[in-house]
Formats: structure tokens, C-alpha cells, sequence
């Protein structure tokens, strides 16, 4: 059955944040990606396919049909689609050949809930790359949970999930306001500056907040108040900064050490 006209625009004005919020949803493309999120639990919506051997290539032998993986939602259903919908519907220039919807669900940040494990929270990051990676990050090291600020990158743009991988479904993340959140928390603060201590120095820690800070500018004047010791990364050549997420793996990494001894 074909994407009727308005199905299609609802896909496409899912590309803008703020018809994201009116819709409660948002947009994955890309089999490997969607594959990630099905396997880690994440239930969405509807699934979009291309019917197979639609668009292939001349000559070429016709993808594979993709199949909801056996720890996806088992009455998901994937919707097929010809490769001109799929095109229409995309939100990239090169359409892949699946495309999901799911439903935005945002969980309140509970009191003290920074008191206990490592937090990861992102100061006004607004490269959307750097979110989903620092969400990875925040997988990789096993930590608590991500807190955002408001003016980070949207946590349901497609290229925060995408680069976040199947992490978007397993990590607990959190927009908060974060000077008023640090005000009332009790774990050290470790504030990512390039004034800071030598981050080898850290000894491993349980409990912790990382805070990283916005590309280029670093870390906001009302954050700083709430942070407990500033630290850094010893640098030896000229570059003048570290990336956001290579930054807070490294911060990450530094704590870990010795964690489990």
C-alpha cells in the first residue's frame, strides 16, 4: 500500500525540531543503525523498507530484505515502500533502505539522582555528531547516565541517534537545567577546562559528575560556579583544543582505572 501524501509530509517534517515536539516523534534512517536500536529493545513505531530489489542498482543483485531482529518488538511489522517514496520520505540526500519511527519519551531527572555513579552532562553541546558520541562514550565506560543541558543538540535529531548507534536505546539520558542540578549534588564535580589539574592524577572514582563543555567556548560561566576541581588534558603539541567527546573519553577513562580492583 503506497505512502499516501500526508504520511509522507508527517516523514519529512519530522526533519524539524519543533514538529518533532508538536508529533511526539522522530525519525532513524539506515539499516545498521535501526538493526542496533531493534536488538537493544527500543520499540518503535513503524518500520520503513524498500521492497525488495526496488532501486537496486543495474546489474546489481537486489539488497537483502531486512528483518526485524529477534530481540526487536515481535509484532513490529516492517511497512514496505517503493525506492521513490523512500526517496521522498528521506531526510538525507542519498536515502538508505529502511527508515523508523519512534515515539519521544523524555524521563524526569529524579532528585539526588547525581549523588550515586558517574554522570556524563553536556554543557550547550550543540554539535549533534558530538552527542550521539559522547552518548557512546557514556555506554563504552558503563556510566550512570548523560544529563543535557537545554541548548544542547536535540537528543531526538537523527544525527545524534545515528552516531550514537544502538547506545541512543541503552544509555539514560536526561535535559536538565545544570547549574541548578550541580548546585544540590553531593558526588565531586570535575569540570573538563584547560586550566584544570592533570586528569592522570584523578584517582578512580564511584561517584562523579564529567562535565564537558561547549565547542570552542568550553564550559558556561553558571556551570563553573557548581564545579568542585577543573581538570584537563596535558597537551604536547600546538592544536589548541581536544574535541568535545575525545575529551570526555579520555576524563572518562582516567576514572575508571583501578575502578573495579
Amino acid at each position: 500500500m503506497p505512502l499516501t501524501k500526508a504520511g509522507l509530509q508527517r516523514l519529512r517534517s519530522l526533519r524539524e525540531k519543533k514538529h518533532r515536539e508538536a508529533l511526539g516523534l522522530f525519525v532513524v534512517e539506515g539499516e545498521k543503525v535501526v538493526a542496533e536500536l531493534l536488538a537493544a529493545g527500543f520499540p518503535f513505531e513503524e518500520v520503513y523498507v524498500v521492497k525488495n530489489g526496488d532501486g537496486a542498482p543495474p546489474h546489481g543483485a537486489p539488497p537483502p530484505r531486512f528483518t526485524i531482529p529477534a530481540a526487536g518488538a515481535p509484532r513490529l511489522q516492517p511497512i514496505e515502500i517503493t525506492g521513490e517514496e523512500m526517496a521522498r520520505a528521506s531526510h538525507f540526500s542519498t536515502p538508505s533502505s529502511v527508515l523508523a519511527v519512534g515515539k519521544i519519551s523524555r524521563t524526569p531527572l529524579a532528585a539526588g539522582a547525581l549523588d550515586r555513579g558517574l554522570t556524563l552532562a553536556l554543557d550547550g553541546v550543540q554539535d549533534a555528531g558530538n552527542v550521539g558520541t559522547l552518548l557512546r562514550i557514556a555506554d563504552w565506560f558503563g556510566l550512570d547516565r548523560v544529563v543535557l543541558s537545554p541548548d544542547c543538540a536535540d537528543l531526538f535529531h537523527q544525527k545524534v541517534i545515528n552516531a550514537s548507534m544502538g547506545s541512543f536505546a541503552r544509555v539514560s539520558a536526561h535535559t536538565a537545567d545544570l547549574p541548578a542540578v550541580l548546585a544540590t549534588t553531593k558526588a565531586p564535580i570535575l569540570g573538563c577546562d584547560l586550566t584544570g589539574d592533570d586528569v592522570h592524577g584523578l584517582a578512580a572514582l564511584r561517584d562523579a559528575v564529567i562535565v564537558v563543555g561547549r565547542e570552542g567556548s568550553g564550559l558556561s560561566a553558571a556551570v563553573k560556579k557548581g564545579v568542585t576541581r577543573f581538570v584537563t588534558i596535558p597537551r604536547f603539541g600546538g592544536a589548541e583544543s581536544l574535541n568535545a567527546a575525545v575529551a570526555a573519553a579520555i576524563v572518562c577513562d582516567n576514572l575508571r582505572r583501578g575502578a573495579k580492583s
